[in-house]
């Protein structure tokens, strides 16, 4: 596997060497100082050049950066599949090399880059032969900190919550496994990741990114709320679905009133407690049932 030292090497000789590339900028984990380092960091790379069109043109210019075992054209394939792509002004090639390095790499015309470097405060500017980029910061990942939440957003993830899980009940009496791990997983999961946030950005001022999806909750909350958390994943059996239902759900419930005292705000506990009880009486609810409440 190529060091660190010898893809930037061949990243910044490409660019040199080619006049056609007026300037290098790097964001994405490498660039976070807040981000682990590890064998599996992508190289997220820019060049800055005068046309994208010649790149477009060329099949084999990225040969010169390894031998690819596969990649994608996002900008590409979205055309087939019929998105829009300004190909004029951005186009990019994310390639896995054979020897287990990854580049993520984009041309982005002179003024969509001047552009786009702004938007994220995780550039750096590796190379810039004319001036042409905007002085940059020392990259920080605040774009990604934990928003402190006003009263309305608290109760409307509280209350997607406690809704959404009827959704969850009937496909659990239903027996129906795909529904209800897909309305744990996309529904229920990110109130809950939400709530954990707030919970942290609480404790850290605000100041901290738990990461795309959350990957960074081990890192900040204590071993019991974090195995609790662990336990809201769920088999394929419907003993496991039930248990990482009702597990979410405590979870939910003592981290969101945590949240709603710290912050002053109103946490509807007789939704909350409405919703868990539903959820319980459709779980002893018999198979035969033809009613929810007998009248």
């Amino acid at each position: 596997m190529r060091s660190e030292a010898e893809m930037f090497g061949l990243i910044l000789r490409t660019a040199r060497e080619d006049e056609r590339i007026r300037a290098v900028y790097m964001n994405g984990s490498r660039t976070n100082p807040n981000a682990p380092k590890d064998l599996f960091q992508d190289y997220d790379i820019v060049y800055v050049v005068q046309d994208t069109a010649p790149f477009l043109a060329d099949a084999f210019w990225i040969d010169r950066f390894g031998e690819r075992l596969y990649m994608q054209l996002p900008e590409q394939t979205g055309l087939l599949l019929g998105y829009e792509a300004d190909l004029k002004n951005c186009y990019g090639w994310l390639i896995q090399f054979a020897d287990g390095n990854r580049l993520d790499l984009h041309v982005q015309s002179i003024p969509y880059a001047q552009q786009a470097i702004r938007m994220d405060r995780l550039c750096k500017i590796l190379l810039d032969k004319d001036g042409l980029l905007p002085a940059m910061p020392a990259p920080t990942d605040a774009d990604f900190w934990v928003k402190k939440p006003d009263s309305a957003l608290f109760a409307a993830v509280c209350n997607e919550f406690w809704w959404c899980l009827n959704n969850v009940a009937k496909g659990l009496w239903r027996e129906e496994i795909p529904y209800v791990q897909e309305m744990l997983h996309t529904v229920e999961r990110p109130q809950l990741v939400q709530m954990l946030a707030w919970k942290i950005g609480l404790e850290h001022s605000f100041c901290v990114s738990i990461g795309k999806a959350g990957k960074y909750l081990s890192r900040f909350l204590c071993r019991t709320d974090w195995e609790a958390f662990l336990s809201t994943y769920a088999g394929a059996q419907m003993e496991s679905l039930w248990a990482s239902t009702l597990a979410m759900c405590g979870l939910f419930d003592r981290t969101a009133r945590e949240v709603a005292q710290k912050l002053g705000f109103c946490y509807d506990e007789k939704e909350a407690s409405n919703s868990f009880q539903f959820l319980l009486h459709v779980k002893e609810l018999p198979r035969d049932a033809s009613e929810i409440y007998a009248t």
